[in-house]
This record gives structure tokens, sequence and C-alpha cells, in this order.
């Protein structure tokens, strides 16, 4: 283990002290001791004395040791490996491959997306005698970092995916990109991957490996003809293709019609990108000698990736993990943790079914979920689905709450004798067990519109400014309004788990909102208002003080309180260097400084102050002017009152454009969502709100028809529209009829028609011919970009992301 927050068996487990510029694994080592830890992999000298049952191993670097183990673990077996890398679809085309494959090998894989420098040797780790072939997928982000895990990997069979703009930022090309990840298979003896991405052509070309080619053109292996609906009325793609298992030099595949032969296959899909990835599949197969009518049987049957679980709202004020991606000892693991940090003081439920793993020992599996469930995570009722997780019932303590059934049918037609209410519910089930019926009986059924919040790109954006401050630099995150309209409390329990220093809200009601979410991180409230001084101060929040009218209010609230006397109350002062909206103003440091003189109750933990114009270069005059007044302000008083209180000044744009006034904390705000807020983070920043809607229905209208109020809505030839389920109660303006915003379908943009009505809003999907009721339609997120709707409504924005209703449901998707 790494991570000091993910004890499973501490008998059992060995730590890998991980240092990193932002955090080091060597300080959390007491606190393991402590928790029965005894194996530790250490890189620094540790008072060996203070831990007497330890063990340590000290080696010069803790990840290379990590990888390292990892590839002589590896080096015991030789069935076949694969080994997948691509900008994109690397986990969608490892996924698909073991489904289409299972039945075949014993097959060990990538945990989800563990395709890192950690992640890697994690997933090879899983490799036992067991298996008969390996998947793994490595991803790199900067140059260098594919020559560390291609040895642990030591892939037979390579797939090279895609060549895109993904973490363009540690490459200075494309050519670049392509060399470093295809280093991935420099003991590969077939590589698949798409002969008409040039960069990748050249890169696999000097490789000693056999190159097994698709592309739209003549002159590869798999030469697609021809992407079309189905021809059998389901829904999906029918792509047919001409196949040659061994290419000619100078052989000419159109002329010669016995060197290629005409297949096509059918899949359940028919967006481009899942069109590609079926292709790359397919190519595998046929490399297998799996002959092609039975590849298309299978290609049928293919699956919906989930690679990420949904934390959404369940029935009965319920939280609702969604995890029915896919059930193995390494994902349960994570679930529970990743529950265990949403579940505050909330009842825990765990629904799962059998685990269908060839190679598992059941007795061990089962006790190692017992365990879980008894002691590591507390679970207070599980749901058991299957033949064999009935196991269970002999490993639970007696307070543990157990209900089994054979099948998920028997499950569900008991549900309505089961009570669900005010608890956090994980949904955890293989495939074959279909639990996405579960979680459709149990969400709350709401307004088809949602807002897809990403955890994942949550945390990149974090940990794209923490990589811009200096290791000491505190880091304090904008949690107000509803966290920017994303939900606060999902969002600050998984900030919290990320180690932030503080949090800030604008209002005390929403501080208190957070306490009871189960959020210990400091909180900072920016507006406190004197009647919720004793709901502040009994939920442990800290107010910003701003007046000296307002702090006299307060002292005079925990004097008559008898408050300060147990305990020093922390408060922040905001100074006004320029922004000219609330602070204290330099001719108010004197009688700031007299009042504060022998006030022991009172601890100043920060000052503070805002910057005005910091992303906009036209103002780097006034904000370095504003930067020196904070100084000489902040000096004023801390040599007065002699204290060291916290400074800060940065907001998002501050912390790239003046780097060095980091002072000892910086507050992050719209950055943290993804929006960009000046040059130096173009293209670092990853969108984490996507915006989603559906169509509810499809008409023609002829010439001289109109749709919507007032005929706004006015056609001049036969034209097809799409009503759909978002209007201006939900978020999206008014100002976005009439044509000037267009919302995604099917990967197409359509504009709007006539007015935004209250609830819904009309499309122009002529030229979308494939779009059909049921559609997702995407209002913003990758494409359309925010920025887009908030220029179309004369705004920015903070005002778009803010003004998403409630009635919106919001979903969290985690990888």
């Amino acid at each position: 283990m790494f991570d000091s927050r993910q004890i499973m068996s501490p008998h059992d487990s060995i730590f890998f002290a991980i240092k990193s510029e932002k955090n080091n694994g060597h300080q959390y080592i007491s606190e393991l001791y402590e928790k029965g830890i005894r194996h530790f992999i250490i890189e620094e000298n540790v008072a060996e004395n203070k831990y007497p049952l330890a063990t340590f191993f000290k080696v010069e670097n803790t990840i290379q040791s990590l990888q390292g183990i990892a590839g002589k673990h590896r080096q015991n077996f030789s069935y076949p490996i694969i080994g997948i890398t691509g900008s994109n679809g690397k986990t969608i085309v490892k996924e698909w491959l073991y489904q289409l494959l299972k039945d075949d090998f014993k097959i060990v894989r990538s945990p989800q997306s563990y395709n890192s420098q950690i992640g890697v040797p994690i997933s090879v780790w899983q490799m036992n005698e067991n298996h008969n072939l390996g998947i793994f997928e490595a991803g790199v982000s900067r140059r260098g970092e594919m020559k560390k895990i291609a040895p642990i990997i030591a892939c037979d069979f390579g797939i090279f995916t895609s060549l895109g703009t993904a973490h363009d930022a540690g490459f200075s090309d494309l050519e670049e990109k392509a060399k470093e990840k295809s280093g991935l298979f420099y003991q590969a003896k077939k590589i698949i991957y798409r002969k008409d991405i040039k960069e990748v052509d050249e890169c696999v070309s000097n490789l000693n490996a056999r190159a097994i080619t698709w592309s739209f053109s003549l002159d590869s292996n798999l030469s697609i003809k021809k992407i079309q609906e189905r021809k059998d009325g389901k829904y999906g793609a029918n792509i047919q293709a001409s196949y040659q298992s061994q290419l000619q030099s100078g052989s000419d595949l159109k002329s010669d019609p016995d060197l290629a032969k005409t297949i096509e296959i059918n899949i359940p899909f028919s967006d481009e990108v899942s069109c590609y990835n079926a292709i790359i599949c397919w190519l595998a197969l046929l490399e297998m000698n799996i002959p092609n009518e039975e590849i298309n049987k299978r290609m049928q049957g293919l699956e919906i990736v989930a690679m990420r679980l949904e934390l959404k709202k369940g029935i009965n004020q319920t939280t609702l993990i969604n995890d029915t991606y896919n059930l193995d000892l390494t994902s349960l693991q994570s679930s529970l943790r990743f529950m265990e940090s949403q579940a505050g003081n909330k009842n825990k439920t765990l629904i799962i079914s059998d685990i269908l793993q060839h190679d598992l020992n059941n007795e061990s599996t089962y006790q190692t979920i017992a365990d879980w469930v008894n002691n590591d995570f507390n679970i207070n009722r599980i749901i058991g689905v299957g033949k064999e997780i009935v196991s269970l019932d002999y490993l639970l303590h007696k307070n543990v709450k157990r209900y089994f059934y054979k099948t998920t049918d028997s499950f569900l037609e008991d549900l309505q004798n089961l009570t669900f209410k005010d608890e956090i519910i994980l949904v955890k089930g293989a495939r074959d067990f279909r639990f996405e019926r579960v979680v459709s009986r149990l969400e709350q059924q709401a307004h088809r519109t949602v807002l897809e919040v990403n955890f994942n790109a949550l945390k990149n954006n974090l940990n794209t400014y923490k990589d811009a401050l200096k290791p000491e630099t505190k880091i304090m995150v904008m949690v107000k309004a509803s966290a920017y309209g994303t939900g606060a409390a999902k969002v600050a329990k998984l900030l919290e788990t990320e180690g932030v220093d503080y949090m800030t809200v604008a209002y005390i009601d929403e501080g208190v909102e957070l306490r009871e979410a189960g959020v210990n991180t400091p909180i900072l409230v920016l507006n406190p208002e004197p009647s919720g001084f004793e709901a502040m101060l009994r939920n442990n929040l800290e107010p910003e003080i701003y007046s000296l009218q307002q702090l006299k209010q307060f002292y005079d609230f925990i004097e008559n309180h008898n408050i300060g006397k147990k305990q020093e109350i922390p408060i922040h002062l905001k100074l006004d260097t320029g922004m000219r909206r609330l602070g204290f103003e330099e001719k108010d440091l004197m009688a700031l400084i007299l009042f504060l003189q022998n006030k022991k109750a009172i601890l100043i933990k920060s000052i503070f102050s805002h910057l005005a114009g910091s992303d906009a270069a036209e103002h780097d005059d006034f904000t370095k002017q504003q930067i020196l007044r904070f100084e000489r302000m902040h000096k004023r008083i801390s040599e007065a009152l002699r204290i060291k209180p916290i400074r800060h000044i940065l907001n998002s744009a501050g912390i790239s454009r003046f780097p060095d006034y980091q002072f000892d904390m910086v507050r992050l705000g719209i950055g943290l969502y993804g929006i960009e807020t000046s040059e130096n983070m173009q293209g670092k920043l990853n969108v984490i709100s996507t915006l989603k809607a559906s169509i509810s229905q499809i008409k023609t209208l002829n010439a001289g028809e109109s749709v919507g109020y007032n005929r706004g809505g006015k056609v001049f030839k036969p034209t097809k529209i799409a009503t759909v389920s978002i209007g201006y109660a939900d978020g999206l303006s008014r100002a976005a009829g009439y044509g000037k915003y267009s919302l995604l379908v099917r990967g197409q943009k359509a504009k709007t028609i006539g007015v935004i009505c209250m609830d819904m809003c009309m499309i122009d999907i002529s030229n979308i011919p494939t779009a059909r009721v049921g559609d997702e339609v995407i209002v913003y997120g990758e494409n359309p970009r925010i920025e887009e709707l908030a220029t179309c409504m004369n705004t920015i924005p903070y005002e778009v992301l803010t003004s998403i209703s409630d009635r919106v449901k919001r979903v969290y998707v985690l990888d």
C-alpha cells in the first residue's frame, strides 16, 4: 500500500513511503504503526527505535522499488500479455477485450484505469498461476515515463488505440508523444494500430514487431469500407471491411480478391469513438484466429463500459453509489473507500453479487470481504445476490444485518419489503447480475436533466494548481454557492480526502451544511451575520472580519456568552487593498490594532486581501500595487500585535500569473472548477461539469409552420425538430433561443429554434438523421464549452455555473 488512508489488513500490508512535490509518505509512518502496519519501504532515515516491532527496508526511490518488485513478479509468468496505450480508449478497449475473450481465457487485467507509474505495478501484482492471459493498459504524461513501466508489463501483443491532445503539456509535439507511448512495445512481437495516423505508423515501423493495421485506406490488414446503421433494424452500427491477415509488399488488395475478403460486424453503438474502439477489438480477435462469424456474434453483445462510479440521490434521502462497472477485490476495495469518504454519519449498506473470477480462492476471497465489512468499513447492512455470496453469512459479525438472494430477480421482487432511508448505499455487482436494474429502482426518480460532475477532473485541476505552488504553501478552496453549482457537500468531502488546508463559504448556513455532511476541514465564512454567530461557533466555523464595527459585534457576542474564556476564537482579517468592497483600509489600522491589543479571546488566524484584476495583463501594475499595500498593512498589524498569521492574497488567476506572491496560502476558486482564468493555464485544466438533457420528442414541420410560444420558431422548408428536456427554469437562459446557441446531439451541433421555454427547448436536427427519442443532449461540457453559453448569455461562466437550478439532478462520477 502507498496511501495512508487506505489501510485494509494491517498485518498483511507493506507501506511504500512515496515522496512527491506536495506530500511525503514518511510523515505517516507513526500513524500507520499505531494502526498495525509493521513493514515499511522507505527512502529517508527513520527513528527506528520508536517502532520496535517494525521492519524497515531503505531504498533510493520508493516508486522505483515498487516498480522493480512488480517487474520481478511479472517474470514469474510466461502466458501472453496484451499491452494497451494511446491517448484515448485504453480502458474501453481493455474492458471490451475482456468481455469478448472471458469465455476463452482466465484473464487478469488492470483494475479500472490503473495505468500510471503506480497503477501499472499494482495491476501487474495481481498476476498469478491461475491466469492464462493478461491485459494491461499504460499511460504516460511526460517524456521518460514509459521506459519505467514498459518492462513491468513486458507485453507480447501491443495495441496503440489513438493519438490525440490529452497530456500535450508533457510533450513538444505529437511525434514525440507517439515515440514515448510506442516504447511500451519494445519487446512485442505484434502491434495493432491505425495506419493512417502517420506519427504512430512511423514509430511502429521502426520497431522489431509485425504491424497489424487498420485504416480507411487499402494498405492495411483491415481496410474499413463502410460504417452505417445496422441493416437488421436494431440500434447500432454495421461496419464493413476487407481483411487480409498477411500484407505482401506491393500487393494491391483492391484488385486481388484472393488476398482480401469482405467481412462485417454489427455493434450496439453508433458513435464514432465506439466504432473505432470496436474495430481495434475486431482486429485483435481476427489476429487470434477467432472466426468472424463468432466475432460478430460476440460483438453484438458488447456492453457499455461505465468506467466511472456514479454518486447520486436515492429514494428516501439516501445517497446511492452506482458502481456496477465490474466486481473484483481491487475495485470493491476502492469503492468501499469512496463510500467511507462520503458516508459522514449515515449508515452504510452494501449490495453485492457473487465475484465471478475463475482465478480466485472463494474461501479466502469472502473472508477478505467479511473482514472489510466487519472491521475496516463497519458496514451496517449487506445484501448479497448469487449462489456463493451466502458464505458471508457465517463470517459476518452479529450486528451486521444481512439478506441473501439467489438471483437479482428474486431480490427485486422482495425490494418493497426492505427499508432504505437516510443511508448511503453502494451497489457493486458482476455484469452477469445486471445490477443496473437495482440502481434504477433505488435512485430518486427526478428530472431527466442532470449536471454530471467529474471528480477525476476536479482532482486533476486541484493537482495542476498544487504543482504550481511551493511545497510549503497551503491551499484554500472555494466551495461557496454550492461549490459553484456542483454541490458543496459532495465536492467538499472529496477535497477533504485530497488534503486541502482550508475551505471557504459565503454564508454561515453553507458552512453548517458541510459540518452536518461530516466535513472536518477548517472553514472560513466570508459574510458572517450577527444572527448566526452562535451557529457559526457551535459548528467550528471561522469568520472573516472586515470592519471595526463587525469586530466589536463579534467580540461582544463571545464575551457575553463566555466563549472566549475556554479557548481562543479564530478570526480572519480582510484588508481592502483596492477591490473597494469589504475590508479594513489603511486609515483603519490604528483603531483595529488598539482594539485587538490584549484581546486574548481572539486568535488572528490569517490576514488576507482580494485582487481586483489578477486575470488581465492590463491591470498588472494595479495588482502589484495591491500586493505592496497588502504587505505593508500586514506588516504593520503583525509587528504591532507580535503575531505571525497566515498571509494570502492570490486567487486562481493570481496563482498562475503571480507565483512570487504565494505568501503562506493561496485561494483556489473558479480554476478548480475547470474555468481557465489566464493563458498560463491554457489546456491544463479539465472540464468538470457537463449539463445533459435528452430528446423528449421528434417532429417534422412543413414550410410555413412554427414551434413554440408566439410562433417564434418559424420554418421556411421541411424541418426536423427535437424537443429537449431543459428550459430556463433549469438554467438555460432565454437568451440562448432563436438559434443563438447550439446543443450537441450525437456529436453534432443543433441550433435552438424559437424561444427557450420554462421546462424545455427545441432544436433543429435536420442535419442529424440518426437522432432518436431518448438521445443524450449536451448543453455544455467538453463541447460546447460553458464559455460559449456564457458569451451567448452576455455574462461570465461563474453565473452560468451557479444558475443551474436545484431540480437538476447532480450526478458525481469517478474513475
